[in-house]
């Protein structure tokens, strides 16, 4: 392939990872990134963290700049739009949003990472008043801190409490600040069963926070700036409105392609992060992912999953041969003092697709009874009652979440059945865990046992 020119729509997790892997797969591929903000290759996941100042320059965020791309070979456009593309001629058309010049570039092969944009309905009053934010971009985390430096709000009013929500909940309640937490599901992080969610809600309540939740969000008003926040059941009061309502895939450049779509309007790729459409791959947050447990496309927008996809895509386009083996929607936040995870199925998911569940809950301390800082820890698993198959788990407490979620992650990945999860022999020593580690205890559980 030498010679032949990669182009990248797209430059965070799954754009720059494809660059970044097309460009040591072929030294000689001429591989263009075009990145419609004016940052690249940042950690979005921490923008909660650095709004609360515990991550002190915006810059900490960036794993790269253009400029050590640039060293690699890799050439990066910042504030360049793509908005068009032609299949035929393999051509794109990009506008450079400094000046507004257009400009056409060939193509040999090309990767969409055009990723997810905040899900806030185009005809929501008052969505764009001052004071009013998204979390998505680095340029949304450097709003919303100036925001906090130069107006002092008091009153937060979150719209939405999904991972987003709930992380920029901790900050802002970090901050002192008034929290108001409102949203259209009766319960928060609506991917996991109600009795894991309760906890994470009781804690959030723990420190004051105010939830009013199956209560959807019908505008935002104000003047010079946002003052109120309207829903179904009332209104609040706000001197700034977070709308974390989720995200959907910026997907429509590629539909206006032909690029085929599917869940959610991602889009639908093989094994090899090939779409329908000849030499155009497609990744990250606004594609569709692989699912182990179900064995179907599902829409997990996370970082982990951009990049590896991001890297199959690159890799593939690059002349290589490689493929993108699926995920099971493992995640883990932290709200307050407690830690939330799940992986595979919720519970009316599994029974949506027609799972015969058996669902299994119980608690557990995370250390040996007699140790010094012991807490509980709460551990559910989902499991197909007809094959003994494991289809999810979720677990939450204040240590050790992370740790024991991923355990569960690999039996999922591996296809475990309780009975296998059951067997594991799995560290012990009483600072970090009792002699039955709460994960058997969950499986011996499951298994009458």
């Amino acid at each position: 392939m030498s010679g032949e020119r990669l182009i990248v729509i797209g430059g965070v997790a799954a754009g720059m990872s494809a660059a970044s892997k097309a460009k040591r797969v072929n030294r000689d591929l001429d591989v263009v990134v075009y990145e419609k903000s004016g940052f690249v290759s940042y950690g979005s996941c921490g923008l909660p963290y650095y709004i609360a100042g515990v991550v002190r320059d915006h810059n900490d965020l960036i794993a790269r700049t253009p400029a050590e791309f640039a060293r690699q070979g890799i050439a990066v456009h910042v504030h360049h739009e793509v908005t068009e593309i032609d299949p035929v001629r393999q051509m794109v058309r990009v506008v450079n949003l400094e000046n507004n010049q257009e400009r056409s570039e060939p193509y040999d092969q090309l990767v969409i990472a055009t990723g997810g944009r905040p899900a806030v309905p185009r005809d929501l009053p008052g969505k764009d008043l001052p004071g009013v934010f998204v979390m998505r971009t680095v340029e949304d985390g450097i709003a919303i801190r100036e925001w906090l430096q130069n107006q002092w709000p008091q009153r937060v009013v979150i719209a939405g409490a999904g991972y987003i929500g709930m992380e920029c909940a901790e900050s802002f309640l970090s901050l002192g600040l008034e929290v108001t937490i409102i949203g259209r599901p009766p319960q928060v992080l609506r991917n996991f069963d109600p009795e894991m969610a309760r906890l994470v809600q009781e804690e959030l309540e723990s420190k004051r926070a105010r939830l009013s939740l199956g209560n959807p969000l019908i505008a935002i008003e104000g003047d010079t700036r946002v003052r109120q926040v309207v829903t179904e059941q009332g209104t609040f009061e706000a001197d700034l409105v977070l709308l974390a309502l989720g995200v959907v895939p910026n997907s429509a450049l590629a539909q206006a392609t032909g690029v085929v779509t599917g869940v959610k309007g991602a889009i639908v790729t093989d094994a090899q992060m090939r779409t329908n459409l000849p030499n155009i791959y497609a990744a990250g947050d606004c594609a569709e992912a692989y699912h182990r447990v179900t064995g179907k496309g599902a829409y997990i927008p996370l970082g982990t999953t951009a990049n590896k996809q991001g890297r199959v895509a690159g890799a593939n386009a690059a002349g290589g041969q490689t493929t993108f083996e699926g995920v099971v929607g493992t995640a883990v936040t932290k709200v307050c003092d407690i830690h939330a995870a799940r992986t595979g199925l919720t519970e009316k998911e599994a029974r949506e697709m027609g799972y015969q569940v058996s669902a299994v809950q119980i608690k557990a301390p995370t250390r040996a009874h007699y140790y010094p800082g012991n807490s509980t820890l709460h551990v559910r698993l989902l499991v197909d009652t007809s094959s003994g198959k494991l289809l999810g788990s979720q677990v939450v407490g204040r240590e050790g979440v992370a740790r024991r979620i991923d355990v569960l992650a690999t039996a999922l990945h591996q296809g475990w059945t309780v009975e296998n999860l059951a067997r594991l022999d799995l560290a012990y020593a009483p600072p970090f865990a009792p002699v039955w580690d709460p994960l058997l205890v969950a499986a011996n559980v499951a298994l009458k046992d």
